[in-house]
């Protein structure tokens, strides 16, 4: 593989980005790019393994005490922004639109490929939030269905979107709608009314103590489209059916959702953008080992809780890693090649 062009990162000294060319959009949005973000190693850091982290919908990576957590336990850190998201987002393109969740095989591949090549017989443990907790089970699912597991040794997923919240008789007719939508005006957005609760929980800049760029993070998030709401509920009929990711998993989830137009200390508590009962349900379709840890007063993403409940989170991920037999991966078929013909 070509060595990894790695450039200074937005998030300053300590971060640089290695543009990942992903060459012309299956969707029609011109070429596409993923950027990978890499932690640099401090001296007095020792290396064990490596973390992948994996952003959601209306996010980019930027949580540096994450990253921070997993170097001080020995785990190299790096973080993708998919396609159309964050980082990689340019000009003209619909925010995080894809027609297929598959189609981020491509960058995960290669992003992987980074990863082993430079921390090389060393395991890697997967990390994803919210829809990157669908993206990256379903993605495991098919490198396990064609006998490649290595190096990926353990998942975490943080508050994974597991299914549409709602109740069954709403979710039923919209899915169905969706299916004629996408075909007929797949980047066109729903009418749904914006709401900053959750962005106004976190943010510095109104109730939280998060500062991250609201142009590529906005506190209303950005527009649903026809065909990537599609294309997630795919995704979950198939998470539904029952994968084998072919590792150990670890749920992390907050114990409550709390449902609300306008912010409230209640928003500061709990998941106001799922239903943690949903995550709780479908947890087992991931197959293998799989752990499920509510942590009382987590926000959405737990890592941005308040601190209690985000030490407490941090507590629970280390213990489990703790507890994984994290020991050099096997080598199997090349993830590189794999992504190449991917993309």
């Amino acid at each position: 593989m070509h060595e990894p062009d790695w450039q200074p990162d937005i998030l300053g000294d300590g971060y640089v980005q290695h543009t990942i060319d992903l060459g012309t959009d299956p969707d029609g949005e011109g070429s596409v790019a993923a950027v990978l973000v890499r932690r640099e190693p401090r001296p007095d850091e020792s290396v064990r393994g490596a973390l992948l982290y994996v952003h959601g919908f209306s996010d980019y990576f930027f949580q540096t005490e994450l990253a921070d957590f997993a170097a001080a336990r020995g785990l190299a850190f790096y973080a993708l922004d998919l396609r159309k998201c964050g980082r990689a987002r340019r000009a003209g393109q619909t925010a995080h639109y894809v027609s297929d969740l598959a189609l981020y095989d491509a960058e995960l591949e290669r992003s992987l490929a980074v990863v082993a090549e430079e921390h090389p017989g060393l395991p890697v443990v997967l990390m994803a939030h919210s829809t990157g907790g669908l993206v990256l089970p379903l993605w495991l699912d098919r490198r396990r269905a064609a006998g490649r597991v290595a190096p990926v040794a353990g998942l975490v997923l943080n508050s994974p979107w597991f299914d549409l919240q709602g109740k069954p008789f709403q979710r039923g007719p919209l899915t169905q709608a969706l299916r004629v939508l996408a075909r007929v005006a797949p980047l066109r957005p729903l009418s749904l009314p914006p709401s900053t609760v959750y962005g106004d929980s976190v943010h510095v800049g109104a109730q939280g103590e998060w500062d991250f760029d609201t142009e590529l993070k906005p506190l209303s998030g950005f527009p649903v489209t026809h065909g990537w709401l599609n294309a997630v509920r795919r995704g979950h009929a198939r998470l539904h059916k029952g994968l084998d990711v072919g590792v150990p998993s670890l749920v992390l989830r907050s114990d409550r959702s709390h449902w609300a137009r306008t912010w409230s200390k209640q928003a500061d508590r709990a998941d106001t953008v799922l239903d943690v009962e949903q995550i709780a349900r479908w947890s087992g379709c991931l197959g293998g080992e799989t752990t499920v840890v509510p942590i009382p007063g987590a926000r959405h993403d737990v890592v941005l809780s308040e601190r209690d409940a985000r030490e407490r989170a941090y507590a629970e991920m280390g213990a489990w890693l703790d507890r994984q037999p994290l020991t050099a991966a096997e080598t199997d078929d090349s993830p590189e090649t794999d992504a190449v013909a991917a993309s």
